[in-house]
């Protein structure tokens, strides 16, 4: 075998006769495309060459017939509970998949009246329903590690289902909001066609039995049966974590990060990645970087070219904001989560739910704010005095879910901004003095990182908006499970998986983990 590369100018893919010059003649497989905007933007295409019959293409497991097998009880459709089925299919076990949500297109309509009118549905919202989180976000494939397993099992699937097989090569690949459903949907099908069980509505109230013979009681009063369980249940189901805390199981607190969400017009990013040579029909820039700062990470999360902000609270009483694009990335404005990490040694106590109560305090105190400006009175007095700043009298938006805000160069300097500038935050904004609502810890570790990013553009006057707050990065919890057979320490027969459990952050790394508690499962049937 040997490697190459072929650079050629971007709207542009490297000819046969290119190819075949490079690869003398070899069998030549395309492994990696990646952008250089170093100069004169280039797509690099990186090949490896091989003899005649040397190349040995990935195949995946075929899925099997499991309608008279035995179930296995997977609680959740995300990533983590939709890779987990797929992979019991191939080991001849019957998936049960229990969904407290909707499908993901009966979710549209839910988050459609969160954002137009604040109502939080707290079983179908952003986080909660067929595809999880990840469903409605930028579809960010970034994981590329092989450490915690075989991501090829996972994207090549994804293409299966309906991605681009662009992904199984671009350095970092992505779906888009607009696909990522249709996907969702296939992979639903195919675990049915072959055996499995959906039931959405299904929020687990109650886990019982041993290993070889579980109960989940719903919350409407219906029971499954399986031989096992996958808890794949995300990072946000509170309600899961007491059910078994109340059981007598162990939990831990686990560290995680907070922060806000950062918005600047797209062609900005793009004037500064590129160097000032960008032209249309280039992909949308993106950019990403991590700092150190008082002994804590502080790094760009979730960053969306040219995407849409939007409320992803899963409470009413809360404001939660994520980001997400479409394939196309064609939006006006760029996006990303700059967050803060935070440790559990941070935060007083022993309880395992400290972490999440912290998280939830911070969620809790930007809906208060704007309350507040939307009522006025005391109490918004008493906000102001205690930030330093004068209440603003601008326009409030009625919306329950307008999130608190401010311009970038005010959140760095202290001060309220006067005026705010557009945005794709549908609920609507209110000017807050962010440097004083968020924790201390955190404004100042990002009113000190903001300055030094090293993004043209970033800081200058007028050009960002920065939006709280972006909490919902991981898990603020973790159940802890056996190393070696991936079983929760409290309970054989539970394999906490995913998110929820605290042992992956995204798409992939989810979809991963959840194949490797379905693979630990088979092997001790």
């Amino acid at each position: 075998m040997k490697e190459f590369e072929i650079a050629v100018p971007v709207g542009h893919e490297p000819s046969a006769k290119q190819i075949a010059a490079r690869s003398g003649g070899l069998e030549a497989v395309l492994v990696k495309r990646s952008l250089d905007a170093r100069g004169e933007p280039l797509w690099r295409y990186r090949y490896e060459a091989f003899q005649a019959g040397e190349y040995q293409p990935y195949r995946l497991p075929e899925y099997k017939d499991v309608s008279k097998a035995p179930g296995v009880l997977v609680v959740g459709a995300g990533p983590a509970g939709m890779f987990a089925s797929l992979r019991l299919l191939m080991e001849g076990l019957r998936p049960i998949v229990l969904e407290r949500g909707k499908d993901v297109h009966a979710r549209k309509v839910d988050m459609a009246s969160l954002s137009r009118s604040g109502a939080v549905d707290p079983d179908s919202n952003y986080c909660y329903g067929e595809g999880g989180a990840g469903a409605f976000s930028d579809g960010k494939l970034y994981t590329r590690s092989s450490k915690r397993g075989d991501n090829r099992e996972v994207l090549y699937q994804l293409v299966q289902f309906g991605a681009s097989p662009e992904i199984l090569y671009d350095a970092h690949p992505h779906i888009g909001s607009d696909r990522l459903p249709s996907i969702v949907e296939n992979i639903r099908k195919c675990i049915v066609s072959h055996g499995g069980e959906y039931h959405f509505g299904a929020r687990v109230s109650g886990i019982s039995g041993k290993a070889g013979d579980f109960t989940a009681v719903c919350a409407g009063g219906a029971e499954y049966k399986g031989i096992a369980v996958i808890l794949a249940t995300g990072h946000s189901a509170r309600d899961v974590y007491e059910m078994l805390y109340r059981g007598g199981g162990a939990l831990e607190a686990k560290g995680f990060a907070l922060g806000v969400r950062v918005e600047h017009p797209q062609e900005k990013i793009n004037y500064s990645q590129y160097h000032g040579r960008w032209k249309p029909g280039m992909p949308a820039a993106e950019y990403s970087f991590v700092e150190q700062q008082d002994g804590r990470g502080v790094f760009s999360f979730c960053m969306c070219p040219g995407g849409v902000l939007v409320p992803s609270s899963t409470e009413a009483g809360t404001v939660v904001l994520n980001g997400m694009s479409n394939s196309a990335r064609s939006g006006r404005f760029a996006n990303s989560g700059v967050v803060v990490q935070i440790e559990p040694e941070d935060i007083p106590g022993e309880s395992p739910f400290r972490m999440m109560d912290f998280q939830h305090s911070v969620e809790a105190s930007m809906f208060r704010y704007c309350e507040a400006v939307r009522g006025g009175g005391p109490e918004l007095e008493a906000i102001a005095a205690r930030a330093g700043v004068r209440p603003s009298r601008m326009e409030i938006p009625s919306n329950p879910m307008a999130a608190p805000a401010q311009r970038l160069e005010d959140f760095c300097s202290g001060i309220l901004s006067k005026t705010l500038p557009r945005t794709t935050y549908h609920p609507g904004i209110v000017s807050a003095p962010l440097h004083s609502l968020l924790p201390h810890g955190v404004a100042d570790r990002l009113r000190k990182v903001f300055p030094r990013v090293k993004i043209g553009n970033y800081c200058t006057p007028g050009n960002g908006l920065v939006l709280g707050v972006e909490s919902r990065t991981s898990s603020p919890v973790r159940i802890p499970r056996d190393s070696e057979n991936l079983q929760y320490v409290s309970v054989p027969g539970i394999y906490p998986a995913g998110e929820g459990a605290g042992y992956s952050g995204g798409i992939v790394s989810s979809a991963i983990d959840g194949i490797r508690c379905a693979a630990a499962l088979a092997g001790e049937q």
